[in-house]
């Protein structure tokens, strides 16, 4: 017999025999599996990360994670202060698209935390050591969240090395702090930083889009200004 042949009528045989649901039981198996073995690895890194830390930095880590609401809420704010005071629309339109960044990745974090409901690493995996607060549900992270989202909006609306370097560098620590202090996988600390930084692109891309309406709608109207005053000029003259 033809081997192509005999290679069809073997697979024939299998899509009519075996039935569908071992199929599925297969598939179900499978991500089942490379669920375990992600967890095992997330586990794995945080133990090495708060387990087997340096004790000696417990307080720099907690400095830092204790630094999110300051930082996160209060720089913005005095921006657009400040810009309130010196009547500079552009550096409150800066702090204002900063806000909003925040505001964005609190919705989609909070929305993922409480329909995921995973539980904190501590509560899960007694010998995690608990050395900060942690009270709502593990995924994603929300101190990572912040500070990715005031780092990202901060370098986006002001492109220089001097402000990119410092907020990226507070960013990363208050992340790491999350694992330091146990009470966050790298998991949740990895989707909460991409949180934070995509919706800060994202603010600043529908902020862009909206000044370009406004501009255009503008110069529309200065152009259709312009043609009436014309008309009306050469009606006069007539």
């Amino acid at each position: 017999m033809n081997p192509f042949c005999s290679a069809k009528l073997t697979a024939a045989y299998f899509r009519t025999t075996m039935p569908r649901r071992n199929l599925y039981v297969a598939i179900l198996l499978l991500c089942i599996t490379r669920d375990l073995n992600s967890q095992n690895a997330d586990i794995n890194l945080l133990r090495q990360l708060n387990v087997n830390r340096n004790k000696h930095l417990d307080t720099y880590f907690t400095i830092c994670s204790n630094s999110i609401i300051p930082v996160s809420v209060g720089v913005p704010l005095s921006l657009y202060l400040y810009g309130l005071q010196k009547k500079d629309s552009l550096f409150r339109s800066k702090a204002i698209v900063a806000g909003g960044s925040l505001a964005v990745a609190s919705v989609i974090t909070f929305a993922l935390k409480y329909s995921i409901g995973r539980p904190r690493p501590f509560v899960t995996y007694p010998e995690i050591q608990k050395l900060s607060d942690g009270g709502s549900q593990s995924f994603p992270s929300g101190h990572s969240f912040n500070a990715f989202s005031i780092a990202t909006s901060f370098s986006i609306e002001w492109p220089r090395w001097y402000v990119a370097v410092p907020a990226y560098t507070w960013a990363a620590s208050v992340a790491y702090s999350r694992m330091h202090l146990g009470v966050h996988y790298p998991s949740d600390v990895l989707c909460g930083a991409a949180i934070g930084a995509g919706s800060a692109w994202l603010c600043h891309w529908a902020n862009k889009k909206w000044k370009t309406k406004r501009i255009g709608n503008i110069i529309r109207k200065q152009v259709l200004l312009g043609a009436l005053q014309s008309r009306a000029v050469s009606t006069k003259s007539q």
